[in-house]
C-alpha cells in the first residue's frame, strides 16, 4: 500500500495533481487571450465612437475608421509585446521591477539564512534548481510572490515584514505556496498576464498624455484636451478589463496553492499562521511600491486592497476556514495582541517564534514536523509504488520535505560552502565528474586547467576528496544548491562549463548513468536559463506523434532497470502498455543510448499534460516491473522526468 499523498482533505488540491494544474493553466491561458480579445474590441469600438461624435462621419469616412481601428490594434499588441520583451529575463527582472534586493549567496545575515535555509529545502524536495532568492526590503506588509518562465530561471520574492514577523514553520508555508505557483505552470501566465494587461493600458496612457500635453497649449487646444480625455476615458477600459482578466485567473489558484502548501509541509499551522497574521496587523499584506498593481496577481496576499469585484485573491477568511475550519473571526484581536517585545531568535530551525518574537496567541509548535529521516543505503534496491511515484510529480509531501532537509544539512559543510561561492561552483560541478582512477582524473584535471585555469583545477581536486565520500542521492541537490551561482556566469562562461564538463564526462571513453544524469540536468537547466521566454513547459503535442521517441526512452529505462534481456523485454511491454496499449512497437534498445535519449527527450517535452502523465506512469511501471529499484534507477528516472519538467523529489514513493 502506498503512503498517504497528504492532500488537504475536501480541498480543490485533492482533485487536482501536477498534470490537472498543468492543464488548468492551459485552460486559464486561453481564458486570458478572450478576455484580451474583448478588451482589445471594446476599445477600438470606443475609440472609433469618440471619433465618429468628434468628427462625423463624413469627416473621417469609412476607410478612416478602419485606418483607426488597426492604428489602435497596432498599439495595444506593440505595448504587449514591449512589455514582455522586458520580462525576457524571467523572475529577477520582475523583482528589479519592484525594486527588491536578491539575498546573496553566502550572506551571512540571520534573516536572510533563515530564508535560504527554507527555499533550499524546499527546492531539494521538489526536485527543481534553486530559485533566485529576493527581498523587498522597505515593505511592511507580509507577502511573497514567485516569478519567472521556468523552474530554472525562477525568483522568489519576499517582503522584510514577512521575514520578521513570521515564524520558521509559517515562512515555510508562505514559499511552500509559493513553489506550487512555480510547479503548476502558473508562473509562465502570471508573465504573460503582465505583458497583455500592460498593452490594454497603454491607450489610456496615451490619452492622458495627449490631454495633459495639449492643456499647456491654450484655449486653441481645447478640442485636443477632450479628444485626449475621451480617449483616456476610452482607454480606461482597459483598466476595467485587466483587472477582470486578473481577478478572473488569480482567485482559484490561489486556494490551490494554499492546498499545495498544506501537502508540502504536512501541517496547516504554517500557512494558517501567516494568513491569520496578515488579517491581525495593521500593515496586512499591502505593499507601498508603485508598482504593486502590476504583480497584484503574483502575490501570496491582497497588495492592493481591490474591492470584491475585481480581487485578485478570495477573501482572507475564506482561506483561512479552508484550513482551519472552526476559524472565528474574532481570534484575530488575540493574535494581534499577543505582538511581543523582540526577542532575540538565533536557531536559523527554531520553529515557535518569528525574528521579531511574534507568535499567535495560544498558539503551538506544529508536532509533526521531524527533523530528519533515514536515507537508503547507496546499493539499496528499492520497492516503490507507481502510481504514486505519478502522484509525487510536483507534488512532493511532508516526507519529501524530511528528506530534503535530511539530504541538505547532511552534504558536508565545506561542499555546501562551495556551492554557493560565485568562484567555487564551477570547480565543484567538475568535481563531481572526476574518476576514481588517479591516472584518469590527473588527465581530467589537466584539461580542465588547459581549458580555464590552473586554480580552478586544483579547486576541483580539493573538492572532490570531499564529494568522493557523497552518497549517490546527495550529487543532484548538491548540484542544485549550486545552480544559482552557475547561472549569474556570463553566457560565455557558461557554454565553456557544458562544453567542458561534457569532455571530462567522455574522458575515460564511457560514460557512467550518474555522468549522464548529472551533465543532462545541468546543460538543460543552463540553456533554459540562458532563455528563459523560450522555455517550453508544456506543450501540445500528442503521443501517437512520438512513438519512436517513447519506444527507445522506454527501452533505454528497462535495460537499466533489468539484468537480463528476457527482464527488459517484459518491463518494456509493460511500459508500453500503460501509455499506448493498442501500439505494436518492437523492445529495440539503441545501440547508443545516450544519443538516443539526447534526441527523444526534447521531443517528449513537446506533449500536452495528459501525455505526460501517461510517459511518467510508462516509465515507472518499465523500471520497476520487476519491483525493485536502486539508487542509480531512481536518479535516472527523476532526471527524464525534470528534463520533461516532471519534477519528481529525491525519494520516489515506497510501497509498504
Amino acid at each position: 500500500m502506498a503512503r498517504h499523498t497528504g492532500l488537504l482533505p475536501g480541498s480543490e488540491g485533492e482533485k487536482m495533481n501536477f498534470f490537472a494544474h498543468q492543464d488548468l493553466a492551459r485552460r486559464q491561458t486561453r481564458r486570458m487571450l478572450v478576455l484580451f480579445a474583448l478588451a482589445v474590441v471594446s476599445i477600438v469600438l470606443l475609440i472609433d465612437a469618440v471619433v465618429l461624435l468628434g468628427f462625423g462621419h463624413g469627416r473621417a469616412g469609412p476607410g478612416g475608421f478602419v485606418v483607426l481601428s488597426l492604428l489602435v490594434l497596432g498599439v495595444i499588441g506593440s505595448g504587449s509585446l514591449y512589455r514582455i520583451a522586458t520580462l525576457r529575463g524571467g523572475g529577477a527582472a520582475v523583482a528589479a521591477q519592484l525594486g527588491a534586493r536578491e539575498v546573496p549567496n553566502d550572506t551571512g545575515d540571520f534573516t536572510y539564512r533563515r530564508l535560504r535555509n527554507v527555499i533550499e529545502e524546499l527546492a531539494i524536495a521538489a526536485g527543481v534548481p534553486v530559485p533566485q532568492v529576493f527581498v523587498l526590503e522597505d515593505e511592511r506588509g507580509i507577502n511573497a510572490f514567485a516569478a519567472g518562465y521556468a523552474p530554472a530561471d525562477a525568483a522568489i520574492t519576499v517582503t522584510r515584514g514577512a521575514l520578521d514577523k513570521l515564524t520558521r514553520e509559517e515562512l515555510q508555508g508562505v514559499i511552500g505556496h509559493e513553489f506550487s505557483h512555480l510547479l503548476n505552470g502558473d508562473m509562465r501566465l502570471n508573465i504573460r498576464l503582465v505583458g497583455v494587461v500592460f498593452g490594454i493600458l497603454v491607450v489610456s496612457v496615451i490619452g492622458r498624455k495627449i490631454a495633459e500635453g495639449a492643456g499647456r497649449g491654450g484655449r486653441d487646444a481645447s478640442g485636443a484636451v477632450m479628444f485626449g480625455l475621451s480617449l483616456a476615458a476610452a482607454g480606461y477600459v482597459g483598466v476595467v478589463f485587466g483587472r477582470i482578466i486578473k481577478a478572473s485567473i488569480s482567485r482559484q489558484r490561489e486556494f490551490l496553492a494554499d492546498a499545495s502548501a498544506v501537502q508540502f509541509t504536512r501541517q496547516t499551522e504554517g500557512i494558517a499562521g501567516a494568513l491569520k497574521k496578515i488579517g491581525a496587523l495593521a500593515e496586512g499584506s499591502t505593499l507601498d511600491s508603485g508598482e504593486k498593481e502590476e504583480v497584484a496577481h503574483m502575490l501570496f496576499g491582497d497588495g492592493v486592497g481591490y474591492s470584491a469585484w475585481f480581487a485578485t485573491h478570495p477573501p482572507l477568511l475564506d482561506r483561512i476556514r479552508r484550513l482551519e475550519p472552526s476559524f472565528r473571526s474574532d481570534e484575530l484581536k488575540a493574535i494581534a495582541a499577543a505582538w511581543s517585545q523582540p526577542v532575540l531568535v538565533d536557531d536559523l530551525d527554531a520553529p515557535g517564534l518569528s525574528i521579531s518574537g511574534f507568535s499567535p496567541a495560544n498558539a503551538k509548535p506544529s508536532t509533526s514536523r521531524a527533523s530528519s529521516m533515514p536515507l537508503p543505503a547507496a546499493g539499496a534496491q528499492l520497492r516503490i509504488a507507481p502510481v504514486g511515484v505519478v502522484r509525487q510529480v510536483g507534488n512532493p509531501g511532508k516526507d519529501d520535505h524530511v528528506a530534503a532537509r535530511t539530504l541538505r544539512k547532511s552534504i558536508p559543510g565545506r561542499l555546501r560552502e562551495a556551492a554557493v561561492q560565485a568562484k567555487q561552483a564551477i570547480p565543484l560541478l567538475y568535481a563531481l565528474v572526476l574518476n576514481e582512477d588517479a591516472d584518469l582524473r590527473a588527465r581530467q584535471l589537466d584539461l580542465v586547467a588547459q581549458r580555464l585555469y590552473a586554480g580552478t583545477a586544483a579547486l576541483a581536486r580539493e573538492l572532490g576528496e570531499a564529494v568522493a565520500d557523497l552518497h549517490p542521492m546527495q550529487r543532484l541537490p548538491l548540484a542544485a544548491l549550486a545552480f544559482p551561482a552557475l547561472r549569474r556566469r556570463p553566457r560565455a562562461q557558461l557554454d565553456l562549463f557544458i562544453a567542458t564538463l561534457h569532455e571530462l564526462i567522455a574522458a575515460d571513453g564511457h560514460v557512467t548513468l550518474d555522468e549522464y544524469c548529472l551533465a543532462r540536468l545541468l546543460g538543460a537547466q543552463v540553456l533554459e536559463a540562458l532563455d528563459p521566454a523560450s522555455s517550453r513547459v508544456i506543450g501540445r503535442a500528442k503521443l501517437a506523434e512520438v512513438e519512436a521517441e517513447l519506444k527507445d526512452v522506454l527501452a533505454i529505462v528497462a535495460q537499466f532497470g533489468h539484468d537480463d534481456a528476457t527482464a527488459a523485454q517484459r518491463a518494456y511491454a509493460l511500459g508500453l502498455g500503460e501509455a499506448l496499449p493498442a501500439a505494436k512497437l518492437v523492445h529495440a534498445p539503441p545501440s547508443d543510448w545516450m544519443a538516443a535519449l539526447d534526441r527523444a527527450l526534447p521531443k517528449l517535452d513537446r506533449l500536452g499534460a495528459p501525455g505526460k502523465e501517461l510517459v511518467v506512469a510508462a516509465l515507472t511501471r518499465a523500471i520497476s516491473a520487476d519491483g525493485m529499484v536502486s539508487v542509480a534507477e531512481s536518479e535516472l528516472l527523476r532526471t527524464i522526468c525534470a528534463s520533461l519538467h516532471c519534477p519528481l523529489p529525491p525519494l520516489l514513493q515506497v510501497a509498504h
